[in-house]
C-alpha cells in the first residue's frame, strides 16, 4: 500500500511536537500573531485536546506500515495540527493548521471531525478569517453557521473574523472523507 492510499489519523500532540507546531504557525500565519511555544505549552498543560497528523513512516519510499483498516500513525514530519478547549457546556476550536503542500487534501476535515468527536454534545464555537473561503466552506459543511463578525480580530493585520457556531447536541462527525 502506498502512502497515498493510507488514511492518516490524528494522534495526541507531545511536547516534542511543539517546535514543529511553532514553525508551521509562522509559515501559515505570517501577517498575524502566530502562536508561540509558550502558548502551546499552556494549552497542553491545561489539558486541552490537541492533535497532530504526521507523515507516515516510510512514506517517502512508498512503504508506510499500515494497520488492517488502512490507518497509519506516522513518525515523520507534522503535516497538520488542531486544538480544542472544552468547558462543561461548550467547546472552542482554538486552531487548525495544515502544511501548505498538504492543503485541500482532506486533512482539515479529518482534524475538524476529531475535534468534534472530542467536543461530544457540547456547543462548539470558532473564529475564522472572513477571507478564508476554503475553511469557511469546511466549517459550514460540518454544521457550523455564521453568527457575526469580529472586526479587526486578527492582529497585527487587523483582519476580520467570522464567529461560527455548531449547536449543542449536533451529531458527532461521521468520520471518513466526503
Amino acid at each position: 500500500m502506498t502512502a497515498t492510499a493510507v488514511t492518516l489519523r490524528p494522534e495526541p500532540v507531545r511536547w516534542w511536537d511543539i517546535p514543529a507546531l511553532v514553525r508551521l504557525e509562522e509559515l501559515l500565519f505570517p501577517g498575524d500573531s502566530p502562536w508561540t511555544a509558550a502558548m502551546f505549552w499552556s494549552e497542553l498543560a491545561a489539558g486541552h485536546h490537541y492533535v497532530v497528523v504526521r507523515e507516515p513512516a516510510g512514506a517517502a519510499e512508498g512503504s508506510a506500515e499500515v494497520s488492517a483498516d488502512g490507518s497509519a500513525h506516522g513518525t515523520g514530519d507534522v503535516l497538520a495540527y488542531a486544538g480544542l478547549a472544552r468547558t462543561d457546556d461548550e467547546a472552542e476550536v482554538q486552531t487548525i493548521g495544515v502544511r501548505p503542500d498538504r492543503q485541500h487534501a482532506g486533512l482539515g476535515r479529518v482534524l475538524l471531525r476529531d475535534l468534534l468527536r472530542a467536543a461530544g454534545p457540547r456547543r462548539v464555537l470558532l473564529e475564522v478569517r472572513t477571507d478564508n473561503a476554503p475553511a469557511i466552506a469546511l466549517y459550514e459543511s460540518e454544521g457550523f453557521r455564521r453568527m457575526g463578525v469580529r472586526r479587526g480580530y486578527y492582529q497585527p493585520s487587523g483582519a476580520d473574523a467570522w464567529t461560527m457556531e455548531r449547536p449543542a447536541g449536533a451529531s458527532a462527525a461521521s468520520g471518513g472523507e466526503r
